[in-house]
């Protein structure tokens, strides 16, 4: 059965990554440190830069203390709040005609992040990932494409494709998740997008064409 059916996985991603974002983009015009931020949230300054990146292994918890110290943690409490709860049943607003709200998220690719590229980067590492913990047999694969990517002797990538070499022995697969720098250059030189069948790679792809086409989210007529 095919991994990916539909655009939930990458539209999860980029979601947390726009969070993410913003969140960074508030501490910083509020004039705060990350030690700072950290310091007075409670949490380590390792755990403030995943929820920076988007990250989804912080806890909702987590994230909405952060957005609490912030000031913006309003929004996400509406979520829990006696006001936002479906009509009943019977009510005049089940049975209006009038057109539902509709929350339209839109990925365009800004040429100087490269995100929607990124997005599809790291979709394909994470399904790679998941089929090697499901079958690890493909990291042996991977690993014998990256031997003969070495061989060739391009100097150019050569530290990249080293530093691999160590990652895939390890398994140590976060430091090509991350939306640092060195990720970044690391899925660029990966060996891991090759284990995958065609199939996975055009899904992945074609949700990354959907999202910047924008997808709805909620309930539609």
């Amino acid at each position: 059965m095919p991994a990916f059916t539909d655009t939930t996985t990458v539209l999860e991603r980029h979601l947390l990554l726009q969070l993410g974002d913003r969140i960074k983009r508030l501490r910083k015009a509020q004039n705060m440190s990350t030690v700072e931020m950290a310091k007075r949230v409670g949490i380590s300054r390792t755990t403030l830069s995943a929820v920076e990146a988007g990250d989804p292994a912080p806890t909702m918890g987590t994230y909405l203390r952060v957005m609490s110290v912030l000031g913006v943690a309003g929004d996400l409490a509406l979520l829990v709040s006696d006001t936002f709860q479906p009509p009943p049943a019977n009510s005049a607003a089940a049975s209006s005609k009038r057109t539902r709200p509709q929350v339209q998220v839109m990925v365009t690719t800004d040429p100087s992040r490269h995100q929607a590229q990124d997005l599809q980067s790291m979709a394909l590492h994470k399904e790679a990932i998941r089929m090697i913990h499901e079958d690890p047999a493909l990291l042996g694969r991977a690993q014998e494409v990256l031997k003969g990517w070495r061989s060739q002797g391009d100097s150019r990538s050569d530290s990249l494709w080293s530093e691999w070499e160590t990652i895939l022995a390890n398994r140590s697969w976060r430091k090509v998740l991350g939306r640092t720098r060195r990720a970044q250059e690391l899925r660029q030189a990966s060996p891991l997008p090759t284990v995958l069948p065609d199939a996975v790679r055009q899904e992945v792809l074609a949700q990354i064409q959907a999202l910047k086409k924008g997808v709805v989210l909620g309930d539609q007529e």
